[in-house]
């Protein structure tokens, strides 16, 4: 289901992105080793993306979304031909995270930030987990956030999908998935989690 528009708005919003960078990434990536090629699940409008690609040798962003796959392969591209700081390479690819178009144990590490709840339904949320699981590579961590329930959270996701992660599940859910090593944490507003494909 599409986004409405004040959350459209709010996802490009000066105030998101500073949020993203100041708060948000720093606190999902604390302690997180990646490794040199990166799968990030849902970039949505690409505001993590582009700070990740300071960060990782290689990253490539999975968009299911026809138009915003589009609009980040364009924005990547320019950004990487005009700024000195973008130091990573950027593959935008749009495909599914609950059937991705990857072989197994193509990736280092992979993250996902504030995107879970766009899936469609917890059994969704599962798969697109076990896929994650399958692409990593043995060891491969798997990083990222989603939102909490709030009064404002509800009404920017008025006539939107919202499925809410429950933080107390999240590890069982992992580790079905294939995890190990799992490890989630709230803030009053956010939840983040952590977690290792086994080495063998």
């Amino acid at each position: 289901m599409p986004m409405n528009r004040f959350h459209q708005r709010f996802c490009r919003s000066s105030g998101w992105s500073r949020h993203v960078e100041n708060s948000l990434l720093p606190w999902v990536l604390d302690g997180v080793d990646l490794g040199a090629h990166v799968l990030e699940v849902g970039p949505g409008y690409g505001v993590t993306t582009r700070l990740l690609q300071d960060r990782v040798p290689e990253l490539t962003a999975l968009e299911i979304d026809p138009a915003l796959a589009a609009r980040l392969r364009e924005h990547t591209a320019a950004s990487t031909a005009t700024s000195a700081s973008a130091s990573g390479s950027v593959e935008v690819v749009e495909g599914d995270g609950t059937a991705m178009p990857f072989a197994d144990e193509a990736f280092s590490g992979a993250v996902c930030f504030t995107m879970l709840h766009h899936v469609q339904s917890e059994p969704l949320q599962d798969k697109l987990f076990a896929e994650v699981d399958r692409v990593l590579r043995p060891g491969g961590v798997f990083a990222g956030s989603d939102s909490r329930v709030s009064a404002m959270f509800r009404l920017i996701h008025l006539y939107d999908t919202m499925v809410v992660v429950d933080p107390d599940t999240l590890t069982t859910r992992l580790e079905k998935a294939g995890f190990e090593d799992v490890e989630v944490s709230t803030s009053e507003r956010a939840l983040r989690f952590k977690a290792r494909k086994p080495s063998t």
